[in-house]
């Protein structure tokens, strides 16, 4: 008994502040959102605010294009850091930490320094992007790449990818060391082939930190927005508009509700992800 109440008492302070600062305004959040109000009145109107908001296009392209974003990046995310950690474990000592800086550095370089360089490889007239397929004959004319709707979720996509690897490859080493070697040498033994030994020993290991790493860039596929307002803002014609996006451009029209109710969801995940990390 006496080891639960220190228990309880250590995790207060964390969870009176996610009470206070985190659950309680997105419940507050929520149950607004049902209500038409002002500084001097507070109608409930259902769920006219609901509707009013999905029938907006604007709010309906950023939400497919925040879903195209977060299916096309978590699971490339995952099986990439996954191959690049399951190679680099095998390197020696320096070689391992020369990847792993490698990998990592994308990851503590500022989102502005990283979207100026892209912007620099986007470029349509000066880029190395379309250099270097004119170069090779893969292309014949110049692509505006942030400014052809076709092609500028795409653009976003790769850049939040090279960004997003970084962590995931670091986690993905640190769980391969603490797989019992004894238990892969023992299989290879038996004559297990490199699959089973990676899906029957490896693998199961390797779980809890794929659940993460899924978790982490699905959150940070939720929440990009720097990339957004740096690159194409929301353009061309709200072809890279993300929920992120669309709730900073609404926050000086009345959408107040939303933009309440929004913030404090991704708040609660952000928190979630914190927590994952103690």
């Amino acid at each position: 008994m006496r080891e639960t109440v220190i228990s309880y008492a250590f995790l207060a302070p964390v969870l009176i502040f996610f009470t206070v600062f985190v659950l309680a305004p997105m419940i507050m959040g929520f149950i607004t959102s049902f209500f038409n109000y002002s500084m001097t009145s507070f109608e409930f109107i259902g769920l006219d605010n609901y509707i009013r908001m999905f029938k907006d296009p604007v709010f309906v392209k950023s939400l497919i294009n925040t879903v195209i974003l977060v299916i096309g990046s978590v699971p490339v995310v995952v099986l990439f850091s996954l191959f690049v950690a399951s190679q680099t474990y095998q390197q020696n000592a320096v070689a391992r930490s020369f990847y792993r800086f490698v990998f990592f550095l994308p990851v503590v370089t500022g989102s502005v320094a990283v979207t100026v360089v892209w912007k620099w490889i986007y470029d349509p007239l000066s880029g190395i992007l379309n250099f270097v397929l004119k170069s090779s004959h893969i292309i014949s004319q110049n692509i505006s790449w942030l400014g052809d709707k076709n092609w500028a979720l795409m653009a976003i996509m790769i850049i939040l990818l090279t960004t997003s690897v970084g962590q995931p490859i670091i986690l993905y080493i640190a769980a391969m060391g603490n797989i019992d070697n004894s238990l892969v040498e023992a299989a290879r033994v038996d004559g297990a082939t490199e699959l089973q030994v990676f899906w029957k020993i490896k693998w199961p290991s390797l779980l809890p930190t794929t659940l993460y790493i899924a978790i982490i860039t699905t959150i940070n596929s939720f929440q990009c927005f720097a990339l957004i307002q740096l690159l194409t803002s929301g353009g061309p014609n709200y072809s890279t508009s993300t929920l992120m996006y669309y709730l900073y451009e609404s926050f000086p029209i009345d959408r107040v509700w939303l933009c309440q109710h929004y913030r404090c969801l991704l708040g609660s995940y952000d928190r979630y992800r914190q927590l994952c990390s103690i």
